[in-house]
């Protein structure tokens, strides 16, 4: 797994490589689990906490981007608020949810800047790793995390 690891991380851009590393060690501190596969555009990476979706890293030929399962984040949506302009913009834009099919989860219903949204769980908070995003992207795994029923620490 190590290599695996390795070989994600050595694949990463550099300058995101500290980041990932630190969300690493946290989320593997608090028992998750990670799955690292070689894709056509490069490695990703998914973690999941007591079998439940958390994360996925993703390369796209725009840089690495991180997917998080929100699904909780009506207990925290007021965080949404103090994003960053690109990300919150990022969040509006993505795709609304559509009921894709009988086996589709629902999408997350969530207020920012006063608006409701109803988006797709697979790209509602899709987001570029960047130095303005990272520390948000942190926090906001935190508060899946700590507002979720996966983990009890």
């Amino acid at each position: 797994m190590e290599d695996k690891y390795n070989m994600f991380l050595d694949s990463a851009d550099k300058r995101w490589t500290d980041f990932i590393d630190e969300l690493n060690t946290y989320l593997m501190g608090i028992g998750c689990k990670c799955d690292i596969k070689e894709a056509k555009s490069g490695y990703t990476a998914s973690y999941t906490l007591n079998k439940k979706a958390l994360i996925n890293f993703v390369h796209r030929k725009t840089g690495m981007k991180i997917r998080i399962y929100a699904k909780n984040v009506a207990k925290y949506q007021d965080f949404l608020d103090t994003l960053p302009k690109k990300m919150k913009a990022d969040i509006k834009k993505s795709s609304d949810c559509k009921s894709c099919n009988s086996k589709c989860e629902e999408g997350y219903n969530f207020i920012l800047d006063g608006g409701q949204y109803k988006k797709c769980k697979y790209t509602a908070f899709f987001l570029p790793l960047s130095e303005e995003n990272n520390p948000y992207i942190m926090e906001l795994i935190k508060k899946e995390i700590r507002n979720g029923d996966m983990y009890d620490g």
